[in-house]
């Protein structure tokens, strides 16, 4: 008995150009390798779920659509249908989401988490440290405080060193911030150096540690002291100095019994006579006595080699050096503070931060850490008001100005 045969050509009419037949389902001529007659119903049902897929509906099998009998399938056809999805492996599943990272990950966005938890782990630590160890934790904290100080005050060199070279200026062109910037890094510095010297040979860091620890004040910069020992180490330093005060002013009494001038000897007496008693002498009866520090007898090339030695130790400079060497670094110190407070005057004395107004007093020689603001403010309008009225050969008379000022101002509150 024959069966009704589902026509190519008519099939393809009735799904149009864009619903084609694939090969596998495309009418074939009964062949004896089809599949046996037990399996009709079966294949007839695939072969009805694919074309309603492909759009057929459900008369492309039985002929409801277009008259004609059920398709003939090959038999290996189900098996491609019917495939079973391949299963995923375990290692794949149990897989963390964090370890399949996109390569379009953005970088800084991972940096970014990583310095978080960086930061929420040692802010962790730092207040285990505070409540169990509190004293460690003060020099801990001060530690971590100066390298980022040092770390921010060495990028800020490295700008204004390019800034000079890009715009050719010198040092006393810059704004007094600056110069006093670069002044106190060079000091810091050449402290500095010997120590890193010193830390060179293996296994010696853990010495250097160990002396930085019991020596602070002689080894450490002032960024790695804590306040206490800030004010503490001040003290002491302007201790050491104010140690030759008195030598300085009974030389300047000595030398003005050899002034011819009758006046500029008896104004110089005077001067001397009143420190001595405890008054602060006036800027205008320093500069009266001006002629006196330009050559013969205090001008600083005449000056004997305990009175140079004397003003060495006054600026913190090392007195165990050749005397044409401490000549040398005196003038070109003086000279420094010269064009700083050149620079001061500019910005306005009033415009600095009280920290600023208290260390410029005190390397002009007044020991500020037991002084208001306001006291510090006044003491250096007087200096630079002295200080911007000499000239460069007159730097004599700064020099011993830095112990005729300080020595009895606000009766020396020290």
């Amino acid at each position: 008995m024959g069966r009704p045969r589902l026509s190519g050509g008519s099939c393809q009419s009735a799904l149009g150009p864009a619903h084609r037949l694939p090969p596998a389902l495309a009418p074939v001529q009964p062949r004896d390798n089809l599949c046996p007659l037990s399996l009709r119903d079966d294949l007839c049902a695939v072969a009805k779920m694919a074309l309603s897929r492909l759009g057929c509906g459900r008369g492309g099998l039985h002929g409801g659509l277009l008259g004609v009998g059920p398709v003939t399938v090959p038999a290996s056809w189900p098996r491609r249908v019917l495939r079973a999805p391949e299963p995923v492996p375990a290692w794949r599943a149990l897989r963390h989401p964090a370890c399949c990272l996109s390569t379009k990950t953005n970088p800084k966005a991972i940096l970014a988490a990583v310095v978080s938890q960086f930061k929420y782990a040692n802010g962790k630590y730092e207040s285990f440290l505070e409540r169990t160890f509190p004293r460690f934790y003060v020099l801990y904290s001060t530690f971590l405080k100066g390298c980022r100080t040092l770390f921010s005050e060495a990028k800020e060199i490295r700008r204004i060193k390019l800034n000079m070279s890009l715009k050719k200026i010198d040092f006393h062109q810059l704004p007094y911030r600056e110069m006093e910037r670069l002044r106190q890094f060079r000091r810091d510095l050449i402290k500095a150096i010997p120590i890193g010297l010193l830390a060179l040979p293996p296994f010696a860091n853990y010495l250097i540690f160990l002396l930085m620890y019991l020596f602070p004040r002689q080894l450490l910069i002032r960024h790695f002291w804590t306040p206490k020992q800030q004010f503490e180490f001040l003290n002491i330093y302007h201790g050491m100095r104010r140690e030759v005060y008195p030598e300085i002013i009974d030389g300047l009494e000595q030398v003005t019994r050899f002034i011819a001038d009758q006046q500029l000897r008896d104004q110089m007496q005077e001067l001397c006579t009143k420190v001595q008693s405890g008054s602060h002498p006036e800027v205008a009866k320093l500069l009266a006595v001006r002629s006196l520090f330009v050559g013969h007898p205090l001008g600083l090339q005449r000056l004997r080699v305990w009175q140079v030695k004397a003003l060495s130790r006054v600026l913190f400079l090392t007195p165990h050096l050749p005397i044409f060497v401490l000549r040398y670094r005196l003038r070109s110190h003086m000279l420094e503070l010269q064009h700083l407070d050149q620079a001061m005057l500019k910005l306005g004395v009033s415009e600095l931060s009280e920290e600023e107004v208290k260390m410029a007093c005190y390397v002009r020689g007044l020991n500020s850490t037991h002084l208001s603001s306001s006291e510090c403010q006044k003491w250096l309008k007087q200096w630079a008001k002295l200080s911007c009225e000499l000239k460069d050969s007159e730097v004599s008379l700064l020099a011993h100005s830095m112990v005729l000022l300080s020595t009895n101002y606000l009766g020396a509150k020290e």
